[in-house]
């Protein structure tokens, strides 16, 4: 299309072997900034093809929900690298390619052939990134490497669970798959290292991004609380243990949050709810003395946004405190900020007579911003133009697809 700028990403090739969510919501961030990401999956497709949820008015099941969200602007080739030519023609692309990413358990890639050294010796300035649960030896030593992992394994080892929750001895799971979706970031600032380093020596290297490091490294408070204070941090509610107030307040339909750490936005919120005198009270100067009285702050607070809606909640404080209502995914929807921004994006739903709504990018460049460029592949649908742009000939993609290599 005339006149959008490309992405930053141009040019960088990426073979994505990834599944399920970490893998491929980091390859998607890749994409979204204008990397070329060809999804490779085998003849029957990824996993997440064959889970919902799915249209109502869509009888095929072509993908859902699940696989739509996060395999936008990529391409998908369909080959079967169980057999020895299907290994071969993966060999052929990583020749010019930049990126492999994968999220097999370790070995795997190995078994087939495809390790990170045998695909160095065709393609010395290539990057292989994996994600794992517990890292790759390559990158580190691990007890557990060869255990399997999901995002409620690297939430619960990474130690988020163990601070969440309603009370001290109640740890929950947190909503979204965290424990996926933050390696997977890492693994795609990673990626970007790496390739830099490769551009500027022509040596490219493996990426170890391990799940539940990747927790950790998001906890990391429980660290330094430990170690300078020889305190096991626990679940605190809806309070935060250092800061005060700060965190979710009840108010006539639902739940708010304040954060107010710092003396100046305290003061003001303390006029706001008519209670001037907590924010000349000594007792309640700096951070510490709030935190000492929490439960006086707490209920102060709560005294005033129980006689409210978030709506008019967001009209007394709304910019004038760290103020946000907690929304639900209709409040998101509806709310002009994401509009906007372009965070609720329309696109194609196969088999569906009308577009789903995705979530949108949420890192913008202001020369190249990225964008949703199309929707999440159908299975093998480009494997012939990325085969012949690798150099293949149209009778040896023929002869391949008649031998159930490719789709």
């Amino acid at each position: 299309m005339s006149g959008i700028s490309p992405g930053a990403l141009e040019g960088l090739k990426v073979l994505d072997l990834t599944q399920m969510l970490a893998g491929p919501f980091c390859t998607q961030m890749l994409a979204d900034q204008g990397a070329e990401v060809i999804k490779i999956e085998p003849p029957e497709g990824e996993m997440t093809r064959r889970m919902g949820p799915y249209r109502p008015d869509d009888p095929q099941k072509l993908f859902g929900g699940y696989f739509q969200s996060i395999n936008r602007n990529k391409k998908s080739l369909a080959l079967d690298l169980k057999q020895p030519a299907g290994k071969e023609i993966f060999l052929r692309l990583a020749e010019g390619a930049d990126v492999v990413a994968e999220n097999f358990r370790s070995g795997v890639m190995d078994r087939l052939g495809l390790s990170f050294e045998t695909l160095r010796e065709r393609n010395p300035r290539l990057v292989y990134a994996a994600l794992r649960g517990f890292g790759d030896p390559r990158g580190g030593e691990s007890p557990y490497v060869d255990w399997p992992a999901f995002d409620v394994v690297s939430q619960a080892m990474g130690g988020i669970m163990g601070i969440t929750g309603p009370d001290p001895t109640t740890p929950l799971k947190v909503g979204p798959g965290v424990g996926d979706l933050v390696p997977a970031m890492m693994m795609a600032f990673g990626i970007m290292a790496a390739v830099y380093h490769a551009q500027r020596t022509g040596r490219g290297q493996f990426v170890d991004a391990p799940m539940v490091d990747g927790v950790l490294s998001l906890c990391e408070r429980i660290v330094y609380q430990y170690s300078y204070q020889g305190k096991v941090p626990h679940p605190e509610g809806n309070r935060h243990p250092l800061l005060c107030p700060f965190g979710m307040f009840p108010c006539k339909d639902g739940w708010i949050t304040i954060a107010c750490p710092a003396d100046e936005f305290w003061k003001q919120l303390c006029q706001i709810i008519g209670r001037p005198e907590l924010g000349g009270d000594p007792a309640f100067s700096g951070n510490d003395g709030r935190i000492k009285n929490q439960a006086i702050v707490d209920k102060a607070v709560t005294g005033f946004t129980l006689r409210y809606t978030k709506k008019e909640l967001m009209g007394l404080l709304g910019g004038k405190i760290p103020f946000g209502p907690v929304y639900d995914v209709r409040d998101i929807i509806e709310d002009e900020h994401f509009r906007r921004r372009g965070m609720i994006v329309e696109v194609e739903q196969p088999g569906s007579a009308t577009p789903v709504l995705i979530a949108g990018i949420p890192v913008r460049l202001t020369e190249t911003p990225g964008r949703v460029a199309r929707r999440a592949p159908l299975l093998g649908e480009d494997t012939d133009a990325v085969l012949a742009e690798a150099g293949c000939g149209l009778e040896e993609i023929r002869s391949w697809r008649a031998a159930g290599l490719v789709l």
